[in-house]
């Protein structure tokens, strides 16, 4: 039997397919967005007290009181938010998990849903599989800052949810005050719902602020935030993250979410309730410990013929390859695992349209040093 697809548009993700690349040829892998490096020591103790103590068994749907408190906590220690840890905070098996759940809570067949190019590569998919559209609006292709007046003219009677991501993957690029002043002032007056793509809040450079859509009441009174521990914690392969929404939105989630996975790992829950509670400095110096990957990588990088570009937050580095090549990005890419041993990630995955011409690569510096001098060391000879 040949079923007809329900994602014509959708293939194996980039991801898988420049990870097994790297594999098949040796290559020091730069592309996925994984650390190779240990967890925090006190998660692995708590994760294996757990374990032992026989917490293996069915989580609540919602997530244990203990993180969801302590979520909670961190959220009004954070961002100034109060918030109710039986009725807002929700745990999933991963962020994509949640942003999943959010799409197929409240989007229904026929609405809209504006999402701003370039953007992650599991959005789509679900607003699809919803029976909705999503509308594709391109940020600056320089800087990838929103011109909020071609979010307005996307907006429709159908539209039904606007999805943000800061700071941004794959290029980093974060919103301002000003941002959030915009956003806040487009969505007044509309029943349109807010998902805000968060998993990187605290990955910020340079004495930046992390703008939050929970730093503002007006914006977080209609929408999903989402965060993950998987990116907070270094362990990406545990898949928990978590979903602060108002009440009225979080009993939708939670309608599909007990459904879909119905509760998350419950050892890894209690570990991070207690990392939460007890080592609130891990996630605190989280941007100082990137920053300085960051500088180091932009450093060597210069040695190279590749031109880095500005990173704001997160742990992606984009790099201009135009002095090295003329191929699309997907090809360069290719030849960069295959001929040269170093795996990147293409942009053209993360548009509906790249812009004609864009000569960028992402390359992931949450990797011990040896891992990045290895890359670096390969890349000086291009």
């Amino acid at each position: 039997m040949n079923p007809e697809t329900k994602l014509p548009k959708v293939g194996t993700t980039i991801f898988t397919v420049m990870s097994q690349l790297a594999l098949e040829h040796r290559a020091v892998n730069l592309g996925q967005g994984f650390p190779d490096f240990a967890v925090p020591g006190r998660l692995v103790d708590e994760l294996a007290r757990a374990m032992a103590e026989g917490r293996n068994q069915y989580a609540p749907m919602t997530g244990i009181p203990a993180l969801r408190q302590a979520i909670a906590a961190k959220s009004e220690r954070c961002y100034g938010r109060k918030v109710d840890a039986d009725a807002e905070v929700t745990v999933t098996s991963g962020a994509s998990e949640a942003i999943f759940d959010a799409v197929h809570a409240v989007v229904r067949a026929g609405e809209e849903v504006i999402v701003l190019d370039p953007c992650y590569d599991c959005y789509e998919p679900a607003i699809e599989l919803a029976g909705a559209r999503a509308v594709h609006v391109p940020l600056d292709p320089v800087d990838f800052s929103v011109d909020w007046q071609r979010v307005k003219d996307a907006i429709s009677p159908r539209t039904r949810m606007l999805m943000i991501n800061s700071p941004h993957n794959p290029s980093g690029a974060m919103l301002s005050p000003d941002d959030m002043a915009a956003l806040a002032g487009l969505l007044r007056g509309t029943g349109i719902v807010l998902l805000s793509d968060e998993v990187y809040e605290h990955i910020v450079f340079d004495g930046a602020r992390h703008e939050s859509v929970l730093r503002y009441p007006e914006l977080a009174e209609r929408a999903f935030v989402v965060s993950s521990f998987g990116k907070t914690y270094h362990c990406t392969g545990w898949k928990v993250g978590y979903v602060v929404a108002p009440p009225a939105l979080s009993a939708e989630f939670r309608k599909v979410h007990q459904y879909n996975t119905f509760c998350t790992f419950a050892p890894a829950q209690f570990a991070f309730a207690a990392m939460i509670e007890h080592e609130p400095e891990h996630y605190e110096q989280l941007g100082a410990f990137y920053q300085a990957k960051r500088d180091r990588f932009r450093r060597q990088l210069l040695g190279t013929r590749l031109r880095p570009l500005p990173v704001p937050g997160g742990y992606f580095q984009l790099v201009d390859y135009s002095a090295v090549s003329d191929l699309p990005d997907t090809e360069f890419c290719r030849w960069l695992t295959i001929e040269k041993g170093v795996a990147s990630i293409p942009l053209s995955p993360f548009y509906e349209t790249p812009p004609a011409g864009q000569r960028l690569a992402r390359l992931c510096f949450a990797k011990e040093e040896a891992t990045l001098d290895a890359a670096i060391s390969r890349l000086e000879a291009l």
